[in-house]
């Protein structure tokens, strides 16, 4: 799923995709270019410290829904400043402009209410919901495409549209730039491809 789409082929040429494998308050990102080369690969965090990193999977047990609720919004505050400082820093080690970033898909009607969002089955999944929405918005400030993929598959998607070039393109990286290169690597930069 794609929010934005640009189809000039010079400019997607001249430009780089960014992946993104998120975790709670955390995520690996890995930018690659038009030919799927990883020029940055990192760690960024996605809250400030002293924050609860799910506050409605962990905090919204001991919180009344107000309570919850301001907890939510303290929280969606701060991965604003963290995620948009991360942004910003990957933005500033690249030479080429950033023409995309791939997050992991979620339900399009997922529900904005806090009370709702404590109940199984949403609770599970609203945090990471949360710090996914926050990194669209501001993907799109920046006037970046948005696309959504599914963890599951994504790599296979990847293998298929690479076909020969799949083990090159998506295991090459741990012998060309060494390690770290784990599954969440793999799944962001099978994310930038299938974006592609």
């Amino acid at each position: 799923m794609t929010d934005h789409v640009d189809d000039d082929p010079v400019r997607v040429a001249n430009e780089v995709r960014l992946g993104i494998a998120d975790h709670f308050g955390w995520a690996i990102a890995v930018t690659a270019s038009a030919d799927h080369e990883v020029v940055d690969r990192r760690r960024i965090e996605l809250i400030e410290p002293g924050l609860s990193a799910a506050p409605i999977h962990y905090e919204s047990r001991r919180l009344d829904v107000a309570a919850t609720a301001a907890l939510v919004a303290d929280v969606r505050a701060s991965v604003v400043r963290a995620a948009s400082a991360a942004l910003d820093e990957i933005t500033a080690a690249l030479d080429l402009p950033i023409l995309s970033i791939s997050l992991r898909a979620w339900p399009p009607d997922f529900p904005d209410d806090i009370a709702i969002q404590r109940r199984v089955p949403y609770e599970a999944r609203a945090d990471a919901i949360m710090y996914r929405q926050e990194l669209s918005e501001l993907a799109l400030a920046r006037d970046w495409e948005v696309h959504r993929y599914d963890a599951k598959a994504v790599v296979g998607q990847a293998a298929s549209m690479l076909a020969e070039r799949a083990d090159e393109v998506l295991q090459g990286p741990r012998a060309t730039i060494g390690p770290p290169w784990t599954k969440d690597h793999r799944i962001a930069l099978a994310a930038t491809i299938v974006a592609g």
